[in-house]
C-alpha cells in the first residue's frame, strides 16, 4: 500500500509537471501545510483537526479527533506533550486529555509547528518530548462560511470574521476578528452522539515590527462513547466546558532576533460519566474543574559575537474535584528559566553554530531540576541540496497530572499515587533538511532515556488502570518529503519507533499509553487541482501498530485514509460544494486499545470566503 501511494502520487504530479499557466487558489483558509483535507468531515474544524494526518504527530482519537484526542510526539505519551501559542506554553494540570481543549478558531492561527529536542526544552513548559506550537496570524479583512451535512444525523455549521485596519506605526493598527461555531450528531455508533459550540474573539494592534493580540474564547462540548476511557463495555460521556483569555505581544528586531511575551488564564470544567444513564445525585461522580494562569517572556538577542536565547515563565494551577482527592495538593507553582548562549562562525559556503545553556524548572510541590542543553550544527547558505546537519542533547522534566496524583490509590475507575514525583527524559537527536530537484526534505533519528515516566497500566486482578513510575528507552527516526507545483502537492511523511521490552510489571499485562505506539507509520498528503473549479484532496495513513492484549478490534496494521472534493461552479461565484469521507475503508482499527474506532463518516458541504 505504501509503495502504491508514493508511485500514483508521483505519476500524477509529473504528468502535471508540464502545465505551465499558474493557477490562483481560493481565499479559503490553509491551517496545515502538511496535510490535504484543511477541515474534518465529522465536526468543525480545531486546531485538533489540522493534526491528524500530521507525518510528525500521531493522534490517538476518541470519537471524532474533535472531541478529545490525546496528541503524541516522538512516542511520547500525551502528558508528555506540550502546547505553544505565541509566546504562552500550555498544559493541561488535571490531564494531558484535555491539552487540545482551546477555544480558538483555526484561521486565527497559523499552521502547527512541531518542536523536538533543544527547541522544546528551551520553549516549552511541564512536558518532556514534543510540543506543537502555532502563531498568531495577522488579521485581515476577510471571512468565510460554511454548513456541512453528513450520515449519523451530523449538522456543521462555521464562521468567521476578520476586521483589519490600517497598519500604524508602533501600535496604531487597530483590526478585530470573530468566529463561532457548532456541531452537532446522533453518532455513527450507538451512544456516539455529540454537540459542539465556540465562540471567540480577538483584538490586534499592529506597527512596524510589531504585533499585540487579545484573545478570549469559550466553548461548551458534550460528547458520549462506548469505552471512552475504560475497558468495562460502559456507554460513557463527558461535558466539558472550557474559557480562555489571554493576551501575546511580539517585537521582531530583524535578523532572526525578537522579543515576546504574553499572559493567559484558562478554566477547563469536566464532567465525565463513567455510565451516562446512571442516575445522578447533587454530587457527581467524577466533576472536575481546573484553573491555569502563566505569564512568560522570551526571544533572542544578538549581543557581539555571541547570540542570548532566553525565556522565562511562571504558571499556577488549581484543582476543585468530588474525586481527585487523595492527594497531597490541589493547587502549585511552577517556574521556568531557559538561558542558551550560541556562537557562530563563517565557514565556507556557511557557517558552524555551537549552543550550550541550561533550563531551571522549578515548585513549590515536587522541588526543582537544572537540565543542560547542547546543540552543534552545520549550514549551507543555498537553496538547493544540503542545507543543515545537526547533533543535540537536551534533558527535560515534568511534574504529574492530578489524575494520576490524586486518584484514589486503592478503589475506583483510575487508581492513582499520591508520591509521584519528576519525570525526566534525556534525548540525543541527529537530523537534516535539504532540498533536491524541487523536493524539501528533512529527517532526524533519536534516542530517549525516560526515567519515572507516569504511565497507566493495567492488571486483570485489579479493577480500573494504575498509574505507574516506569523508566522506558525510545528509540527511532522520523522523515518529511514535500513537493508542489501549480497543480499539485505531495507529502510524504515516514516514522519507526522501538521501546524497551522490559518494561510491564508483575502481573500487568498492558499498557494504555506508554507501550501503545506505531512501529512503523507512514503518511501521504495528495492535493490535486484537477481543473479550474474542481480540486481532490487525499490524506492517507499506513501504520504497524505495537500488539496490545486490550485492542480488541482491527487488529495492529491499519489503513486510514480522508477522501475530499471541491467544486467552485461558476454559477456559485466562487462559494465551494465539498463531497468528503473521513475514514473511507471503514477501518475498525483502535487508536486507543478498547476504543472503538470511529466509522466512516460522509459529507456534503458548502463554504464561501469572500
Amino acid at each position: 500500500m505504501k509503495t502504491l501511494f508514493i508511485v500514483a502520487g508521483l505519476m500524477v504530479a509529473d504528468s502535471l509537471r508540464a502545465q505551465e499557466s499558474p493557477v490562483a487558489l481560493p481565499p479559503f483558509s490553509v491551517y496545515s501545510t502538511t496535510v490535504a483535507n484543511q477541515s474534518p468531515a465529522g465536526a468543525f474544524t480545531s486546531p485538533a483537526s489540522a493534526l491528524r494526518f500530521e507525518p510528525l504527530v500521531d493522534l490517538e482519537s476518541r470519537n471524532v479527533a474533535e472531541a478529545q484526542s490525546d496528541v503524541t510526539i516522538q512516542g511520547d505519551i500525551f502528558e508528555n506533550t506540550g502546547l505553544q501559542i505565541g509566546a504562552l506554553s500550555f498544559f493541561d494540570p488535571q490531564t494531558g486529555h484535555y491539552l487540545e481543549e482551546l477555544p480558538i478558531s483555526p484561521a486565527m492561527l497559523g499552521a502547527p509547528q512541531v518542536l523536538t529536542g533543544v527547541d522544546e526544552a528551551l520553549t516549552s513548559t511541564n512536558s518532556t518530548v514534543g510540543s506543537v506550537a502555532y502563531d498568531w496570524r495577522p488579521i485581515r479583512s476577510a471571512g468565510q462560511a460554511s454548513a456541512v451535512l453528513g450520515n449519523g444525523g451530523l449538522n456543521t455549521e462555521e464562521l468567521y470574521q476578520g476586521f483589519a485596519g490600517g497598519k500604524g506605526q508602533g501600535l496604531g493598527g487597530l483590526s478585530a476578528d470573530a468566529g463561532w461555531a457548532h456541531s452537532e450528531s446522533t453518532g455513527l455508533i450507538p451512544y456516539g452522539d455529540h454537540d459542539f459550540n465556540r465562540v471567540d474573539g480577538r483584538i490586534q494592534l499592529s506597527g512596524s515590527g510589531t504585533q499585540t493580540d487579545f484573545f478570549a474564547g469559550y466553548d461548551k462540548k458534550f460528547f458520549g462513547w462506548p469505552n471512552l476511557y475504560t475497558p468495562f463495555d460502559s456507554d460513557e460521556s463527558e461535558n466539558l466546558e472550557t474559557v480562555l483569555i489571554g493576551f501575546n505581544h511580539r517585537v521582531d528586531l530583524g535578523g532572526g532576533d525578537y522579543f515576546e511575551a504574553g499572559a493567559f488564564w484558562r478554566r477547563n470544567k469536566d464532567d465525565y460519566a463513567f455510565d451516562r444513564f446512571a442516575p445522578l445525585g447533587a454530587v457527581h461522580p467524577y466533576q472536575h474543574t481546573t484553573w491555569l494562569e502563566g505569564i512568560s517572556a522570551g526571544g533572542r538577542e544578538t549581543l557581539g559575537s555571541f547570540a542570548l536565547e532566553y525565556r522565562a515563565e511562571a504558571t499556577t494551577d488549581f484543582l476543585k474535584s468530588t474525586s481527585l482527592v487523595y492527594g497531597n495538593f490541589h493547587t502549585r507553582a511552577l517556574q521556568k528559566v531557559a538561558l542558551m548562549p550560541e556562537k557562530t562562525w563563517a565557514v565556507a559556503g556557511g557557517d558552524v553554530s555551537l549552543k550550550a545553556g541550561a533550563t531551571f524548572d522549578g515548585s513549590d510541590r515536587e522541588g526543582s531540576a537544572t537540565s543542560p542543553l547542547v546543540e552543534l550544527a552545520r549550514s549551507w547558505n543555498t537553496s538547493s541540496g544540503l542545507q543543515r546537519i545537526y547533533a543535540s542533547f537536551a534533558e527535560t522534566t515534568q511534574v504529574p497530572s492530578y489524575t494520576a496524583l490524586n486518584s484514589s490509590p486503592t478503589s475506583g475507575l483510575f487508581l492513582g499515587n499520591p508520591n509521584l514525583g519528576r519525570e525526566y527524559s534525556r534525548t540525543a537527536q541527529v537530523g537534516v533538511r535539504g532540498a533536491v530537484a524541487g523536493w524539501t526534505a528533512q529527517a532526524d533519528l533519536f534516542y530517549r532515556d525516560d526515567t519515572d515516566l507516569v504511565d497507566w497500566t493495567y492488571n486483570p486482578a485489579v479493577f480500573g488502570r494504575q498509574a505507574n513510575p516506569v523508566d522506558l528507552h525510545t528509540s527511532g527516526g522520523e522523515a518529511v518529503l514535500r513537493r508542489s507545483w501549480n497543480y499539485c502537492t505531495l507529502v510524504f511523511g515516514a516514522t519507526v519507533l522501538t521501546k524497551t521490552d522490559r518494561y510491564l510489571g508483575p502481573g500487568e499485562t498492558a499498557s494504555f499509553y506508554a507501550l501503545n505506539y506505531a512501529r512503523a507509520r507512514v503518511t501521504a498528503a495528495v492535493s490535486l487541482h484537477l481543473t479550474s473549479d474542481l480540486d481532490l484532496r487525499w490524506d492517507n495513513e499506513l501504520r504497524d501498530q505495537e500488539p496490545d492484549l486490550l485492542r480488541s478490534e482491527g487488529g495492529n496494521e491499519a489503513y486510514r485514509t480522508s477522501l475530499g472534493l471541491i467544486w467552485r461552479p461558476s454559477i456559485l461565484g466562487g462559494a465551494e460544494l465539498t463531497l468528503q469521507a473521513d475514514n473511507l475503508t471503514n477501518s475498525a482499527y483502535q487508536s486507543v486499545p478498547g476504543v472503538p474506532a470511529s466509522p466512516r463518516q460522509v459529507t456534503f458541504g458548502i463554504a464561501t470566503a469572500w
